[in-house]
């Protein structure tokens, strides 16, 4: 059964760190909106993770991973179950490897930011490519995010993980699905952290390349609005943001939720924009790409919850 007052009795006693019921996703989400959640588990090491699954499927509540929320969109009407932030879990080191490569080591609630930094300070390259990548260790493993012709999986040596039956499990890169933004990990299964393999660079080359991403994003993306990244995945050979601009949806708003005339495949909320603004013009573009180009534009954004 799932709403505040059943899930705060499911999860009675537990140690599991802090939980915030009824919590409105808003304060949480990159894009600043969104409704509210039953609860919102804050776990803060991986032995408090592992005990709010535990009980959450005791009680048969459902119940998502999240990460810094930067791609999850809650619809105005709220999630009735359980949202598990894993941003407590973002612990990440660098060891060397027995083949002349280093280790990056991160939990998954480690923003991606803070693993390209780390990289760069112990001057180790390959990870250069997800410099201004919102979004934590987690989310990034399970879309395999990317840029710049370089994906999670090129570097992935293995992610550890809490199955859909409660197990923990290891699986190396071989044994997992990667795609295009997309791997064939399920929804319900939660990773705990993932290994990275990285190779020794020079240091004034990797920062460079750093800086140029930082700044090519800067120059090209709107970051002075809360924004939720890339909203929709590029087709073959034609980039979202290109097709769009074509069809002469830069600036297209609905409500106080717009896409960016800087780059038009990002949405951007001005102010007080709603999941539901939000939701139609998603709805609005993927219906024009379909009517004038015939083809279907699939979100990177995960759309849950229920409408009002």
């Amino acid at each position: 059964m799932t709403g505040p007052a059943n899930i705060a009795a499911a999860l009675k006693g537990a140690n599991i760190g802090r939980v915030r019921f009824n919590e409105p996703m808003s304060r949480h989400a990159s894009l600043k909106l969104g409704g509210r959640v039953d609860a919102l588990v804050l776990p803060e090491h991986e032995a408090q993770l592992e005990e709010a699954v535990r009980r959450l499927r005791e009680h048969r509540i459902p119940f998502l991973p999240v990460g810094n929320l930067t791609n999850i969109l809650v619809r105005d009407g709220g999630y009735r179950g359980a949202l598990i932030s894993l941003r407590g879990l973002d612990r990440a080191v660098c060891a060397p490897a027995n083949d002349g490569r280093f280790w990056i080591d991160a939990q998954a609630g480690a923003p991606l930011g803070r693993i390209v930094a780390l990289a760069a300070e112990s001057e180790l390259t390959g990870l250069e490519f997800c410099a201004g990548i919102p979004g934590s260790v987690g989310g990034a493993v399970w879309m395999n995010a990317g840029a710049f012709g370089a994906e999670i999986k090129d570097v992935l040596v293995f992610a550890d993980l809490i199955d859909d039956g409660g197990e923990r499990k290891t699986l190396r890169r071989e044994e997992i699905a990667f795609s295009y933004r997309k791997s064939n990990l399920p929804a319900n299964v939660i990773i705990c952290g993932a290994r990275f393999a990285l190779s020794k660079g020079r240091s004034e080359q990797i920062r460079d390349r750093v800086a140029e991403i930082m700044k090519w994003r800067q120059e090209k993306h709107p970051l002075q609005y809360p924004s939720a990244g890339s909203v929709f995945k590029n087709l073959p050979g034609m980039p979202a943001g290109r097709l769009l601009e074509e069809l002469g949806l830069k600036g297209r708003r609905l409500g106080d939720v717009q896409i960016s005339k800087k780059h038009a495949n990002f949405m951007i909320n001005k102010g007080q924009g709603t999941a539901s603004d939000m939701v139609k013009l998603i709805r609005l573009v993927q219906e024009m790409v379909q009517r004038e180009k015939g083809l279907f534009l699939e979100t990177e954004i995960v759309v849950i919850g229920e409408e009002w």
